[in-house]
């Protein structure tokens, strides 16, 4: 069998093969986000299922493209649709993409999805930016042998999400008038949402947020070394009334709500990396 690295060197060729457009920054579409998807000029479209040891969404309001394209001026590679561990792949399987956003060029991650909210304080359609995460109630993606060709052995997650990132989107929520928190994302494996009892674990260890995604993908961005940024949109309250009972119809709906907001914040976000970090 091929190893990680030869299968990463198998995706990547044969993406160059199709684009050979340079990505500086990398961009994932949580559930029912991905109409920021419409805001970029698209260069070039691949759909999952033709990309070698690739895998294929197959959860609704997920996309299961690779687009390649400008977004304000910015080069940028966008994944409409993620993986989660939930649907049967394995946490390396979920971590695939990133690694071979990587492979083609990209230094930052920018990480959107949606999430129920156990901070009392957060209502739905609020954005908030992750600061931090628990990993606990998820296995992680570098289990197993390590490739020291991808990344440590033992990586440092002491700081997962850029806080210079962080900053910047702060002042521009400030610029177009609209309000942002910070907080902790907790993700868990899913599908099932959570139970009263776990919402109140969830608050009590210190997360704010709850989602069944994006943590494997960090820890893959960290392992290789990108600066990563999550914003989650609260799309449920996991502190809510007893007879409140939360659908996924109701989490893309409250995401599409939200939405304009986290697109505003992305295209301006992709372009003062571009001046400030100086990605080129």
């Amino acid at each position: 069998m091929a190893s990680l690295k030869e299968r990463l060197q198998d995706t990547v060729s044969y993406i160059q093969s199709k684009c050979d457009r340079k990505p500086l920054i990398g961009i994932v579409l949580g559930s029912g986000l991905g109409n920021l998807a419409s805001e970029i000029i698209v260069e070039k479209e691949l759909g999952y299922a033709e990309i070698p040891h690739f895998p294929v969404s197959t959860v609704k309001g997920h996309g299961g493209k690779l687009i390649f394209g400008l977004l304000n001026g910015v080069p940028v590679l966008a994944m409409s649709g993620r993986f989660h561990y939930y649907e049967g792949y394995t946490p390396a399987e979920v971590a695939y993409p990133i690694r071979a956003m990587h492979g083609l060029g990209v230094q930052t991650l920018l990480l959107s999805n949606a999430a129920g909210a156990v901070n009392p304080d957060y209502q739905v359609g609020d954005l908030v930016l992750i600061n931090d995460h628990i990993s606990f109630f998820t296995v992680n993606p570098l289990l197993g042998p390590n490739e020291d060709e991808l990344g440590p052995r033992f990586p440092d997650m002491s700081e997962p999400y850029n806080k210079n990132i962080i900053a910047i989107a702060k002042r521009i929520a400030v610029d177009y008038g609209f309000s942002v928190h910070e907080g902790v994302y907790t993700g868990v494996t899913g599908p099932t949402f959570e139970t009263r009892a776990e919402y109140k674990l969830i608050r009590a260890v210190g997360g704010d947020v709850v989602g069944m995604s994006t943590v494997q993908e960090v820890i893959a961005a960290v392992h290789t070394g990108m600066k990563v940024f999550c914003v989650s949109v609260v799309t449920d309250l996991g502190i809510r009334e007893e007879d409140n009972i939360i659908t996924h119809e109701e989490v893309l709906q409250a995401a599409e709500e939200a939405e304009p907001k986290l697109t505003t914040l992305f295209k301006e976000l992709a372009s003062e990396l571009q001046r400030n970090i100086k990605l080129t």
